[in-house]
């Protein structure tokens, strides 16, 4: 089993910046891909930021130049760093892994969410 531990939602005034993290932790042979995405109120999760592979990071293009996305492989985490915060970032953040286990076949996983609140 693997576990994906998500931290550094909170509270943050518009204009403010805010890092995320994910530790994915547990049977892992590979991380195939790790992605970060989001879920306003009332609306339908959407993609922030993913890493496939050793590729570069895709983010939502209404996203790009504010936010970053990097992965730490020996470490099996991944930093969002997210600046200039907006009132419509606001949401619960979830982090996705898709991990290779050592029998081969990949899996899906998703972290338990952290709430990102931005207030104007």
């Amino acid at each position: 089993q693997v576990q994906l531990v998500e931290s550094g939602g909170g509270l943050v005034q518009a204009g403010g910046s805010l890092r995320l993290s994910c530790a994915a932790s547990g049977s892992i042979f590979s991380i195939e891909a790790m992605g970060w995405y989001r879920q306003a109120p009332g609306k339908q999760r959407e993609l922030v930021a993913k890493i496939i592979s050793g590729g570069d990071p895709i983010y939502a293009d209404s996203l790009k130049g504010r936010f970053t996305f990097a992965r730490d492989n020996a470490k099996n985490t991944g930093y969002l760093q997210m600046n200039s915060l907006k009132s419509e970032d606001t949401g619960v953040y979830y982090c996705n892994a898709v991990v290779r286990a050592t029998t081969g076949r990949t899996f899906s996983f998703w972290g338990q969410g952290t709430q990102v609140t931005v207030s104007s």
